[in-house]
């Protein structure tokens, strides 16, 4: 993909010989919690850079469609496999498919950016934000989980350093309203102190 510098080896390379340390091994807490709580809009929900997929797995139900994107064609078959005899799995799917050039048949109503906008260098974040802004129908939400926020990290490779004020920048002159900036009081362990929920309203 030209559109972000890869890790060494690729992303497929990664989901092929396992290297995946970013995977929980289970649905992020916070989403599970804004699930259980009724707080995420139902309609259509995109989940880009979805990994395995957890995330979709829990948000898909009757009132809510989900559909997971990922570059890796390992990962979409693993998780769709994992995944296909769940009973609510007629309400999701996970596509190969690049969140840069990739034109669905209709918008959505909710996405959920899950520390997909850190594999981003800072130069290529402003075409993240213009898709956002594409995809999403007139109304709809976006929540990201803001990570890595500090902890002394490198700039880059993946995961890139992340800031509030840089999704403002961004998110801000698109039309998009901040609905809430809180600090992710569920994140794992390791996350702690490092990552902030943000909810934004396109309103236009």
């Amino acid at each position: 993909m030209d559109h972000i510098k890869e890790p060494p080896g690729g992303w497929e390379n990664m989901w092929v010989e396992g290297r995946t340390l970013w995977d929980l091994g289970e649905a992020t807490p916070i989403v599970v919690h804004l699930c259980e709580t009724g707080s995420l809009p139902n309609g259509r929900a995109l989940v880009p850079g979805c990994g395995t997929g957890y995330e979709v797995v829990v948000m898909a139900n009757p009132d809510r469609q989900v559909i997971g994107l990922e570059l890796s064609k390992t990962s979409v078959e693993r998780s769709t496999k994992m995944f296909t005899s769940l009973p609510n799995s007629k309400h999701f799917s996970f596509l190969k498919e690049d969140f840069f050039t990739w034109q669905p048949t209709e918008k959505f109503d909710l996405i959920f950016d899950y520390n997909f906008f850190c594999a981003f260098e800072p130069k290529v974040r402003p075409l993240w934000a213009k898709r956002m802004q594409e995809l999403l129908n007139p109304g709809g939400e976006l929540i990201t989980l803001m990570f890595p926020l500090s902890g002394g990290r490198t700039p880059g490779p993946p995961p890139y350093l992340v800031s509030v004020s840089a999704y403002e920048e961004l998110l801000i002159p698109l039309g998009f309203e901040v609905i809430s900036i809180v600090d992710n009081e569920l994140a794992p362990d390791t996350r702690k102190g490092m990552e902030k929920v943000g909810r934004w309203k396109k309103s236009v």
